[in-house]
């Protein structure tokens, strides 16, 4: 790599001589960090002539033991290779200490519009803002439609409720990370456990379906692939679709974070990706608004466990600076109005 590249916990250049053979990329090498996101690092590898690979890597410091699993988001992106879901080109996993104190994914660049907020929207056409929702949608079904025996998925994770299993592993989450204590979220947990829709279909769900996590198309707005796997599991399909709904402001919703891409006129309506998902998938969504507050409720867990790494290393902070305390607040107020409306 790059003598100016610098990576945090990664050998530069024996990142270099493994991508080499594994990608065929040509010294020298440029390595910069790109994204929003808070979670796994991402960097962009530009070689000689060009060609682009992205590395991912766990974020920095001490990390729980089930969250930032590299080398399970490489079996799965593997996994998928072939079928109708859009994921980037593999190029392998490095677990060798003597280039990275963690496992290192390589995955190949995909060209396109990431919307990570509302300048990137603006910038499409109204028409094509309100095929996005639909198209992310539709990538949703072709990932809950993967025959989990063919691509060697099944055990994966558990096939036992996914509520139940979600609400239990967020919990020990939010115990684990959290910073202050917070009862309304607390109280939010009762709810959820209260209205639980119990045992369910056992698909592969992302686990973390936004705008943001999906690279597209500048001119029909579709979408060219679906990254950040590191959430994936085995659960209710509908509980992506609830995870899209949490991320999917619309105007006059209360300000919850900083994902206001959708708040951009022409994007389609929560209730309409619910249709369109209704209509593609041909499966019962009546139990959306369930998993609609558990995704921000999960969100705001994040969040919080985000918070807690920024405080514990600032290297993590990104472009996007610290998470303020008050944003979770908001999301778990916001919970509890969209669990008010259930009908």
């Amino acid at each position: 790599m790059s003598e100016h590249a610098e990576v945090e916990g990664l050998d530069a250049e024996a990142v270099g001589r493994w991508l080499q053979e594994r990608a065929g990329v040509t010294p020298p090498l440029e390595v910069a960090r790109v994204g929003l996101g808070q979670s796994n690092l991402t960097f962009l590898v530009t070689d000689a002539t060009g060609e682009r690979v992205v590395l991912r890597r766990p974020p920095l410091g001490e990390l729980l033991a089930s969250a930032h699993d590299v080398a399970r988001e490489h079996r799965i992106l593997s996994a998928l290779q072939g079928t109708d879901v859009p994921v980037p080109v593999v190029h392998g996993l490095c677990e060798d200490p003597a280039v990275a104190d963690v496992p290192v994914l390589a995955v190949s660049f995909v060209d396109g519009a990431v919307l990570d907020d509302r300048s990137d929207a603006e910038l499409l056409s109204p028409q094509a803002r309100h095929r996005v929702g639909l198209s992310l949608v539709e990538t949703l079904v072709s990932i809950h439609e993967v025959d989990l025996e063919a691509v060697g998925l099944a055990d994966l994770a558990s096939h036992k409720p996914y509520g139940a299993r979600q609400l239990r592993r967020w919990s020990q989450q939010w115990e684990l990370s959290r910073t202050r204590e917070l009862p309304e979220l607390e109280s939010l947990t009762q709810r959820l456990v209260e209205r639980d829709p119990g045992p369910g279909e056992v698909a592969l769900v992302h686990g973390d379906s936004h705008l943001r996590n999906v690279i597209i198309d500048p001119q029909d707005a579709a979408v060219r692939a679906i990254l950040d796997w590191e959430l994936c599991t085995l659960g209710d399909p509908l509980a992506d679709l609830g995870t899209l709904l949490a991320y999917w402001p619309m105007p006059g919703d209360p300000p919850t974070m900083r994902f206001d891409a959708s708040t951009v006129p022409g994007f389609a309506t929560r209730d309409e990706l619910v249709e369109h998902y209704a209509a593609r998938s041909g499966r019962d969504v009546g139990a959306v608004t369930f998993w609609h507050g558990l995704g921000l409720w999960k969100l705001a867990i994040i969040l919080e466990g985000v918070r807690r790494r920024q405080q514990d290393d600032p290297r993590n902070l990104t472009a996007a600076g610290a998470i303020p305390a008050q944003t979770v607040d908001e999301l778990v107020s916001y919970a509890h109005l969209v669990l008010d409306e259930e009908h």
